[in-house]
């Protein structure tokens, strides 16, 4: 069965080109280490909620979109091997305070799909 690790962050609009081009850097990183499949999706109709929403959660700051992005493995164990090898390669190596997203408010996780169809 597989596994997804999905992950939400707050990314200024400024730095939207900036981010697409980490993305895309990093997603043939995942996917030469392994990975099934990367996505990565800028916010177009997310609303702020009362109680919780995708705003709420990255604490959106005006001049942000919400990013929403997922990647899908073969097993958990495999995402676990290749999460390993993704951390340990030097061209995802970066200063983290310069990335085009704040990472403090990155919000991920790791999940065993429930229903695909």
């Amino acid at each position: 069965m597989s596994y997804v690790d999905g992950f939400v962050v707050a990314v200024p609009k400024d730095n939207i080109a900036a981010y697409r081009k980490l993305a895309r850097k990093a997603g043939k990183i995942w996917i030469e280490h392994g990975a099934v499949a990367y996505w990565e999706n800028i916010g177009d109709d997310v609303p702020p909620g009362k109680l919780t929403s995708f705003p709420m959660a990255v604490k959106l700051k005006p001049g942000e979109v919400v990013a929403f992005s997922w990647i899908v493995y073969k097993s958990r164990k495999q995402r676990d091997k290749i999460n390993a090898k993704v951390m340990a390669d030097p061209r995802l190596q970066m200063d983290m305070a310069n990335a085009p997203f704040d990472a403090k408010r990155m919000i991920y996780g790791g999940f065993k799909p429930l229903v695909v169809l």
